[in-house]
């Protein structure tokens, strides 16, 4: 088989194994976004702990503290609403993520139970389009990332002419750099994810090497913490509790994109609660360890420059232009490298993956997760994300404008899992646009979930349009700094009061979710992973011969039978 051949197998999307896909189902399933086989469910509480840690450890995680300092908080203020912002999104991760966690199936799946076969289309469009648009904003980082390594070896191409526009955070210098990083990142996507994994962890050691690096140097110059971090606060009074109020829930709206897709991450768990005190534990404490460093950096360099400069990948520049020695050009170029590392597979798993996931739920009959990465990727240039990067007011205003459509996807998502559908899934409903499937609705719509959509952007979208530059009252301005939580409250009861005028069938009472969900043919007592690799006990014949989804109640008892169905029909 020649490359051509080959790499048209490795980006076909792979057909249900063991069915007939035919009609407009095909548009609606391959196995890409089926339940996992247990033998993927590999993930525990340890790991989804250390999966933050490895997940925040981005320079694009030090964005939000210090572009905050950009408008008079001082550092301690801006971390108490950071981590009170992460709790917040935290606790919305688990509870968004349940069906994933319980049914191992990703976002684009949960919206279709919420949003219909074929509503879920736009929820699952409007994810992929914030995933994109960060893998964008990623790239340009590690572009920079590269360009502080170029500069660090090759002085001349900071003098270039520079053909770039007004307003970009790349100069033509930098755009050499961010096209380096992008050709890097397509050849890690052909990589198979599974084999990533020791690098994952590599890339966690050497972030947190860079960025101590990085901090011991910026307090070096700066003369040692104390100078740092006694700053005080630049604004006074009501301005200050509104930007206090403005980034704390700015920090958790910053998050809406993992919000949203938390089931994408929370589908890997070997057990449904193993992703409980791992989120809400583990996410808020690793983004404090990042953004204190972040802070600190951002600080420090008042003194060391005598302005805040809020983005460490130019301050780290700046230090280097205005000393060019071999020292400080090899310090340089080490820790940019670090970086630059680190932003790999940031982008690889953050971004590209979730994508490919989106785009392989719109067009699975022709798209698969392979293929939705590499047009995440040839999107994301389409889109000129530098000019998203420069300035701290830019960067605060992207972050903030799409809270708005994702916070009312989470909403809906939520309250259709806990009481709409009270915990119970129909799997095979989820990958038909049968008339008589439960998801079907309206011709594949659900009505009532796009009203409650609606409904939570119509309050927020004065100020989404003030912070796209249309001028607006301070109070709408104001009003706009918590849109996140208005925008998911407004959607919840919205779509649960459009529920209760017209009840759908799948509108049940009671509590209906099952301890865990199987695909058909495994048998949970039958089946165990180590490594990764599936066992199968050959002593047991009953459960070879399996034909039927399986599920476990709460109390452990099996339940459901054919088509993967989890609980009692009656109760129906």
């Amino acid at each position: 088989m020649g490359f051509a051949g080959g790499l048209k197998r490795r980006l076909a999307a792979k057909t249900v194994e063991g069915a007939e896909v035919e009609g407009r189902d095909a548009w609606l399933d391959n196995d890409d976004i089926r339940p996992l086989a247990i033998k993927d469910r590999t993930w525990t509480q340890r790991t989804y702990f250390t999966f933050w840690f490895s997940a925040v450890a981005t320079v694009a995680t030090w964005y939000g503290g210090s572009a905050a300092q950009s408008t008079g908080l001082n550092m301690w203020e801006v971390l108490g609403c950071q981590i009170a912002g992460w709790i917040l999104i935290a606790t919305i991760f688990v509870l968004n993520g349940r069906a994933g966690a319980v049914y191992h199936v990703g976002f684009p799946i949960n919206c279709r139970a919420a949003f219909g076969v074929f509503g879920g289309w736009w929820p699952t469009f409007n994810r992929a389009v914030m995933a994109t648009v960060w893998n964008g904003v990623n790239g340009v980082q590690g572009g920079q990332c590269v360009y502080a390594m170029l500069h660090a070896i090759f002085p001349g191409i900071a003098t270039l002419p520079n053909i770039m526009g007004k307003g970009s955070a790349l100069d033509s210098g930098g755009f050499i750099g961010y096209v380096i990083f992008y050709l890097v990142i397509c050849v890690f996507l052909t990589v198979p994810i599974p084999k990533m994994r020791i690098l994952i962890y590599i890339k966690l050691v050497v972030y947190l090497a860079s960025a101590v690096a990085m901090l011991a140097w910026c307090l070096t110059l700066a003369g040692g913490a104390g100078p740092v971090v006694s700053q005080p606060s630049k604004v006074h009074g009501k301005e200050k509790a509104w930007l206090m109020v403005r980034f704390l829930f700015l920090a958790a709206g910053s998050c809406a994109t993992f919000a949203s897709n938390a089931s994408d991450f929370q589908r890997y768990a070997k057990k449904p609660n193993d992703v409980i005190l791992g989120n809400i534990v583990g996410f808020p404490l690793a983004d404090l360890t990042v953004c204190l460093v972040g802070n600190i950096v951002a600080s420090s360099s008042v003194i060391v420059l005598g302005e805040l400069e809020w983005n460490p990948l130019t301050y780290l520049d700046r230090i280097q232009s205005n000393n060019y020695t071999p020292g400080n050009r090899a310090g340089v170029f080490f820790i940019a490298f670090m970086f630059a590392y680190s932003a790999v597979f940031s982008s690889v798993f953050e971004n590209s993956i979730p994508a490919g996931n989106d785009y392989a739920a719109l067009m699975p009959k022709y798209i698969s997760i392979k293929t939705g990465m590499y047009l995440c990727q040839v999107i994301s240039v389409l889109i000129n994300p530098w000019y998203l990067l420069g300035s701290a007011s830019v960067f605060i205003n992207f972050l903030a404008s799409y809270q708005v459509f994702l916070s009312s996807i989470t909403g809906v998502l939520m309250c259709n899992y806990w009481l709409i559908a009270r915990g119970y899934y129909r799997i095979d409903d989820l990958f038909t646009a049968r008339r008589d499937g439960a998801y079907y609705y309206t011709k594949g719509w659900n009505i009532r979930a796009y009203v409650a959509y609606v409904l939570a952007i119509c309050p927020n979208f004065a100020g989404f349009l003030g912070s796209m530059g249309v001028s607006m009252p301070l109070g709408v301005r104001r009003a706009y700094y918590v849109a996140y939580p208005l925008g998911l409250i407004v959607s919840f009861l919205a779509f649960w009061v459009c529920n209760l005028i017209k009840k759908p069938e799948i509108m049940l009472h009671g509590w209906h979710e099952p301890k865990n969900y199987y695909r058909p043919g495994e048998d949970p007592e039958d089946n165990r992973v180590v490594e990764g690799e599936e066992v199968r006990d050959s002593s047991s014949v009953e459960g070879n011969k399996r034909a039927h989804g399986v599920a476990e109640d709460m109390e452990g008892k099996e339940v459901g039978g054919g088509k993967g169905v989890n609980v009692d029909e009656k109760a129906l």
